[in-house]
């Protein structure tokens, strides 16, 4: 009995590639609203002035000191940091702490980093103690420790400075494999150590961008640091982080901003909704 030949099978349609958030973001805003990257940075610049980079502080001490900033003030991390030097002295030189527009205390004096090596093996009773004045002394202090420790054990010495010599997404990507060590705190220290271009997007940062409509509203922090790196030039973004968060501290208060003094209020939808 003569068989029927099997139907060919109809060809499958090409998989749609999943766009690029990146790019989408970055394409939206240049084809809806053009120009506002550089309204809002021109419009901070004018207020603010120029923002040129210099390094902070050694990158392990940038790290230590942004861990312990996290979830508290600046001043607070000052005080804790402070307490590190004198608890545990170092007979390395001292280092200079330059803050710029971007940091929220009053700045660090001139003295040696800690001993690095006594952080770690400290005894953790002793260690909370130690920076309790600067908040979450049970929760930092072991993340101080665990820190240090993966960078001993991958480094064999506690420098960074090596990540000065990477690409900057693998340096962040290195910062990131610690424990407790998320996008903001990577791109802290490589901003602001070695001038390279990454975003940090702390709550001051986010709250100004996404009110701004820089950042998509639901975009999460993680997001976020991404989604920066499509909209700024490389050499936009020391000067973009530390504008926006000054501006975030100073005028663009979580509660009751300051609306009549804001230089790019003509382009904020939070201000309008359909601003430009």
């Amino acid at each position: 009995m003569e068989t029927k030949p099997k139907p060919k099978a109809k060809p499958r349609k090409a998989a749609r590639r999943k766009a690029d958030p990146v790019r989408h973001w970055a394409n939206y805003l240049r084809r809806y609203r053009p120009g506002l990257q550089r309204y809002v940075l021109d419009g901070l610049t004018t207020t603010y002035g120029e923002q040129v980079w210099e390094p902070r502080l050694d990158p392990t001490s940038e790290l230590i000191l942004t861990i312990l900033t996290q979830n508290t003030a600046d001043t607070n991390a000052e005080k804790a940091y402070q307490a590190l030097r004198h608890a545990y002295p170092s007979d390395r030189d001292p280092e200079i702490h330059h803050p710029g527009m971007g940091w929220g205390g009053d700045g660090l004096p001139t003295e040696p980093p800690p001993d690095w090596t006594a952080v770690e093996f400290a005894p953790l009773p002793q260690l909370i103690d130690v920076i309790r004045p600067g908040g979450l002394g049970p929760q930092k202090a072991p993340r101080l420790q665990a820190t240090l420790r993966h960078i001993r054990e991958q480094r064999g010495d506690y420098s960074l400075a090596f990540l000065g010599d990477l690409p900057a997404l693998e340096a962040r990507d290195w910062l990131t494999r610690i424990d407790g060590i998320g996008k903001k705190t990577a791109s802290i220290v490589l901003a602001f150590c070695f001038g390279m271009p990454v975003m940090a997007v702390d709550r001051h940062v986010e709250r100004v961008s996404k009110r701004i409509g820089l950042l998509p509203p639901k975009a999460n922090p993680d997001q976020a640091h991404d989604l920066f790196l499509g909209l700024l030039e490389p050499e936009e973004m020391y000067a973009a982080h530390v504008l926006l968060i000054h501006h975030g501290r100073v005028i663009c208060h979580a509660q009751n901003p300051k609306h009549d003094l804001c230089p790019v209020r003509d382009r904020c939808r939070f201000v309008d909704k359909r601003a430009p």
